[in-house]
Parts: C-alpha cells; structure tokens; sequence
C-alpha cells in the first residue's frame, strides 16, 4: 500500500514534469513572481508511517513493529534566501498508530497472558521542523529540490507521567522528541498557487522509550534504545 501511494504520488508529478521538458512547444509560465516573495505561506497535508528502530542489551527475538498510515496537516512559513535555497518552518499535528509484538522468550520463566504480547502505541505529535530547501533551476511550471533540517516533536498521548507502566497495561514513552530529516519534491506551478508534492524520512536522535519500575520488566528490560524512524508523504499548497 505504501509503495503503490508513493509510486502514483510521483508518477503524476513526474508526467507532468516530463511533458513540460521534451514538449517543443513555448509553455506559459504561471505565477511568475511567487519565488520572488521575500516570505510566503501555505498549508500542507498527508500521510505518515512511522515506526520503531530498537536497540537491546542481549541478543533476544527483535520486537516487531506493525505499523499503520497515519494522518497529518499543518501550515508552512517560508523564507527566502535566494534563488535556490529556502528557510521553512512546517508546523503540523501528526497522528498515528503502532503496534508492538513481543516474542514469548521474553517472558521466560514468568506467567504471562497473550495481551502481555502486544502494545498499541497510539502517538499525536506536535511536530515544528526548521528545513533548508534547496531547489534547482525552474523549468517550465516544474522545479525538483531536496530538503532537510532538523525537528522536535511533542507528544501528547506519551504517557511519561503516568504512575503506571507495562505491568498494569501502559506503554510510556517520553514526551519530547528530537529528529533529523532529508526528503525530496517537485514543485508545480499551476495557474492560481503552487501544488508540492515530496517524499521525506525523519530519524530520531533520542531514545524515547520511559522504562518501568522493574529493571527485568519483560516489556522494557532488554531495550538498551527506542528510536522512532518514518515516512512522510506531503502534499503541499503555497
């Protein structure tokens, strides 16, 4: 599903890019002095996935992470530097869902019930990245780039106050978070705004996992480090 998504994301874009290239026709540029704007706005929507990349102290089953697609929308402030770089603050709410899936050897000599396997780790962030834009030449209506930059993100549904932990049923994780990011897009000039499509992976710096009370708890005793990674797919309207 995710592959099929991002494959008609960029088919589209890419077709379009394409027709513009090769045609032997003179084509009309639209919104010629948008990229001229020393600040500019817009808004962006899309879809996410994210996931877990896990660390241990021994050398156990991994924990499996069955991820979902998620939602997110958010506004864009933009800043120009020059014809090929911008600054961009991205501010959106993201939301999403994983499950893990705990091995039964990690509950070796313990009695255990089958939801003991499982954790749904249901996350809302608030996710504010600073992003350095950097694009090449405009051709025609259509203009590649690459992006990347730094983020944190809180999360509101971490659980990391909550006296309880795994043993009564609650996966913590910590509230704050701290990414780095790197993507790719085209922008699109249409007649009346500018339609973005782009791909992005953001990686986690910290570790994100809040341990229970026992140091040999079965859920959080082997995890020497939990690091969120995932993808974004935005579509974006300036």
């Amino acid at each position: 599903m995710k592959k099929i998504l991002v494959f008609l994301t960029f088919l589209i874009a890419f077709q379009s890019a394409t027709a513009q290239l090769f045609t032997k026709e003179k084509v009309a540029n639209n919104i010629d002095n948008l990229d001229q704007k020393f600040l500019s706005w817009g808004y962006f929507l899309g879809f996410n996935q994210y996931d877990f990349k896990f660390d241990y102290e021994e050398n156990l089953d991994d924990i499996l992470v069955d991820n979902t697609f998620g939602f997110h929308l958010g506004l864009i402030g933009d800043m120009r530097i020059n014809n090929y770089m911008n600054l961009r603050l991205e501010p959106g709410v993201f939301f999403t869902t994983r499950n893990l899936m705990y091995n039964e050897s990690y509950f070796a000599g313990t009695e255990y019930n089958d939801s003991d396997l499982l954790r749904e780790v249901k996350s809302t962030y608030i996710h504010i990245p600073l992003l350095l834009k950097v694009s090449t030449k405009r051709i025609n209506n259509f203009k590649p780039f690459i992006i990347g930059g730094f983020s944190t993100a809180l999360n509101l549904s971490s659980n990391q106050d909550n006296p309880d932990d795994n043993s009564s049923g609650e996966f913590r994780m910590k509230k704050n978070t701290y990414f780095y990011e790197i993507g790719f897009g085209i922008d699109l000039y249409l007649l009346y705004f500018k339609f973005t499509p782009s791909i992005r992976g953001v990686f986690a710096i910290n570790d994100e996992i809040v341990r229970d009370a026992d140091p040999n708890s079965p859920w959080t005793g082997n995890v020497a480090k939990m690091q969120t990674r995932g993808i974004f797919i935005n579509f974006t309207f300036q």
